[in-house]
């Protein structure tokens, strides 16, 4: 009965959680990091421009106005352009951003994987025998050297 109780509650958490956290305001610190000053080219909390200083107060304003964080990014997109948003878009063009490192790290893995097996097989073959050598040679090497250590 009380494992019924337990699920119950935590059923009823995990229900009514989403909507608690969509309701909080968001934070200037978290905008600031991720939106970018259109002269420097940093991200709003490691620049002190002056337009990034009347973004932040733009961001501060529009908080204790009561937007959300997807309006303000709206607005200050519409007012400077995609390029103040720290990240890319994950749609059209943008989304090259997102794959190409992807693809590069895939690329990068295969071709570690071929090498190291290539490299593996080769240790795996046993080197072809040397011809020995042929004994009027072994001997007039034997006498060479009897003559350097005397």
């Amino acid at each position: 009965m009380t494992r019924v109780v337990v699920a119950a509650a935590i059923a009823l958490l995990a229900a009514t959680a989403p909507p608690l956290l969509a309701a909080e305001p968001p934070r200037a610190a978290d905008l600031e990091a991720e939106l970018v000053c259109p002269v420097c080219e940093t991200t709003l909390d490691q620049s002190n421009a002056p337009v990034a200083e009347r973004m932040k107060l733009f961001i501060r304003e529009r908080i204790a106005a009561g937007d959300s964080e997807q309006e303000i990014k709206d607005a200050l997109v519409a007012q400077f352009g995609p390029g103040v948003l720290a990240t890319p878009p994950k749609g059209g063009f943008g989304l090259l951003a997102w794959l190409v490192p992807i693809v590069a790290l895939l690329a990068g893995a295969i071709a570690t994987a071929v090498l190291v097996r290539s490299w593996a097989h080769r240790r795996e073959e046993e080197p072809e025998p040397e011809a020995p050598i042929e004994p009027e040679l072994d001997r007039r090497v034997d006498e060479a050297l009897a003559r350097y250590d005397s």
